[in-house]
């Protein structure tokens, strides 16, 4: 999963995407603590994943508000 990827899923994609990777999230912890996880890399990536989704839930959220900034796109100019 790209950046790119999910930056042209609608909203309601994101939170489903979001809630998926959380309930994998999830049962890679219970399997961890049973001592059955087969690949301790996958935990690694689920996070990641999910650190994807919130960062651009995050930046739209930001530019419905209108802060470039904080958006990404300004940066130096902003603070300005």
């Amino acid at each position: 999963m790209t950046g790119k990827d999910l930056r042209e899923r609608s909203d309601a994609e994101l939170e489903k995407q979001l809630a998926d990777l959380k309930a994998e999230l999830f049962n890679l912890r219970f399997q961890t603590a049973a001592g059955q996880l087969e690949n301790p890399i996958r935990l690694r990536h689920v996070r990641r994943d999910i650190a994807r989704v919130l960062t651009v839930q995050r930046m739209r959220e930001l530019a419905a508000r209108g802060d470039a900034a904080a958006a990404g796109r300004g940066g130096e100019e902003a603070r300005a």
